[in-house]
C-alpha cells in the first residue's frame, strides 16, 4: 500500500492531469447527450403541438383509422371510375357530319349524312335527302366502322371525319398530358 502511495506522490503531476482530461471528456460527452436529448424533445413537442395534451397513441390510432376509411373511400371510388369507363366506351364519342346537294338543280347544300360512333367505331350514320318537295331521313347501323348496308360516298366521308376527330383528339389529350 505504501508502494502505490510513493508512485501516486512521484506523478502526482501526472495523475492529476490524466484527471483533468478524463473529466473534460465526460463533460464534453455530457454537452452531445444534452444537444441529442434537446433535439428529441423539440421533436416531440412538435408532435404535441394543437393536440391538447391528448394521449400520442390516441392520436396515431385515429390517424390510422382516417387512413384505413380513406382507403375504402379510394377503394370504391375507383371502382365507380372503372364502372363510368367502361359505360363511356359504349357512348357517343365521334361525330363526323357532311352537307352536300343530293339533287344537281338544288343549291346551298342542304342534305346532309352526320356519323354517330363510339369508342369501338359502332353506332349510326344518319342521311337526310332535301328536296324541293320532300326531305328524305333514313339511318344505318355502323358496326366497327362499316355497316351491313350499302354506304353513299357521303356516308363514308362523314364515318372517316368521325374516326379522323377522334384520332386529333386523341393526339391532343396525348400532348397535353405530356
Amino acid at each position: 500500500m505504501y508502494s502505490i502511495l510513493e508512485t501516486l506522490d512521484l506523478y502526482r503531476s501526472q495523475v492529476l492531469l490524466g484527471l483533468i482530461l478524463f473529466s473534460l471528456l465526460l463533460f464534453l460527452l455530457f454537452l452531445i447527450q444534452e444537444y441529442r436529448v434537446s433535439k428529441l424533445k423539440k421533436k416531440y413537442k412538435k408532435l404535441l403541438v394543437g393536440n391538447d395534451g391528448k394521449n400520442l397513441e390516441e392520436i396515431l390510432f385515429k390517424n390510422i383509422d382516417m387512413i384505413d376509411s380513406m382507403k375504402l373511400r379510394i377503394k370504391n371510388l375507383d371502382e365507380k371510375s372503372d364502372l363510368l369507363n367502361e359505360k363511356v366506351k359504349s357512348s357517343i364519342q365521334k361525330v363526323g357530319m357532311i352537307r352536300y346537294n343530293a339533287f344537281d338543280d338544288m343549291g346551298s347544300d342542304l342534305s346532309f349524312s352526320v356519323a354517330l360512333l363510339d369508342e369501338n367505331d359502332t353506332g349510326l350514320v344518319i342521311s337526310n335527302l332535301y328536296g324541293r318537295n320532300e326531305s328524305i331521313s333514313y339511318g344505318k347501323p355502323v358496326i366497327n366502322g362499316e355497316s351491313e348496308y350499302k354506304l353513299s360516298i357521303e356516308e363514308i366521308q362523314a364515318i372517316d371525319r368521325a374516326k379522323r376527330k377522334s384520332l386529333y383528339m386523341e393526339d391532343k389529350v396525348r400532348r397535353a398530358t405530356r
